[in-house]
């Protein structure tokens, strides 16, 4: 186990995330076309239903996600990300005991969701939109910045690394630079490794293998790796039986000490991160 070198308190607007034990964030994709569940939340009723099932099961942080990321998704208007997310992020904070996530690149989203009671920024492109950064920085909120390549819609056409870990950890420190040298102090910020986002089967397996080189840059991790094409690519699964895979992986990711785990299946790993905690605290 991978003992953490950074404070176990991570403040996430009006509630504190306790670091010293893995969580779980839960996906809430409020979008048409995500690749495992668009659409089935995009309603507010809906979506709030859905986040209170996964708070019951064990969520600490719930993700809501207004515009899908997946290769060769279709790009979404501010407007109409905002239209998709606000609503949903406003009832949840009215209605539940949890973290709210924002994963967004778009700064009125971030701003408008911080106002509504978001407690963190969870942005694919590490803050490289036009204004993202500033917004973040008004905000005051943590942000989790992570590693890709171009843009949702294009990474995968023949991504190329020499060292796959070295260059993940390179463009992720000089994405917390950029942050600390706009005001966001490297205490407010979480690193993602990207896996699944300009990367092949070869370079999420590398990437995952080695996992703790990132530790070095002394931030604590969340890593998604829920229902994506890596586990179906290695298993010769469809999105639908990619639960197995990803509980291998999620048991994985807490020994290589990941801090956060970004899933769909929040009871099953849940279970997971308890039954390796145990394992670990025995004499």
């Amino acid at each position: 186990m991978t003992v953490a070198q950074y404070p176990t308190r991570l403040p996430c607007g009006s509630r504190v995330l306790d670091l010293s034990r893995p969580q779980v964030m839960g996906i809430l994709n409020v979008t048409p076309d995500s690749f495992s569940d668009g659409g089935r939340f995009a309603a507010r009723d809906a979506a709030l239903r859905h986040a209170a099932a996964m708070v019951a099961a064990g969520a600490t942080l719930i993700d809501v996600g207004g515009e899908s990321t997946r290769p060769g998704a279709r790009p979404v208007s501010p407007v109409e990300e905002l239209e998709r997310v606000a609503p949903v992020v406003e009832a949840i904070a009215a209605e539940l005991d949890v973290i709210i996530s924002l994963d967004t690149s778009t700064p009125v989203v971030m701003r408008e969701g911080a106002r509504l009671g978001a407690g963190l920024i969870n942005d694919v492109r590490s803050l490289r939109r036009d204004g993202a950064l500033e917004a973040a920085v008004d905000t005051g909120l943590p942000v989790c910045l992570m590693h890709m390549l171009g843009e949702p819609g294009s990474m995968q056409q023949n991504p190329q690394y020499r060292d796959v870990l070295a260059e993940v950890a390179d463009f992720l420190a000089q994405r917390m630079l950029a942050c600390e040298e706009a005001g966001i102090p490297r205490e407010r910020i979480v690193l993602d490794p990207g896996f699944g986002f300009a990367k092949t089967l070869a370079h999420n397996l590398s990437l995952f293998k080695h996992m703790e080189g990132l530790h070095a840059l002394g931030r604590p991790l969340l890593v998604g790796v829920s229902r994506k094409s890596m586990i179906g690519q290695a298993l010769g699964r469809e999105v639908g039986e990619r639960l197995y895979g990803g509980l291998a992986l999620a048991a994985l990711a807490v020994s290589k000490g990941a801090s956060i785990l970004r899933v769909h299946d929040v009871a099953e790993t849940v279970d997971v991160v308890r039954m390796v905690a145990a394992v670990q605290m025995a004499e």
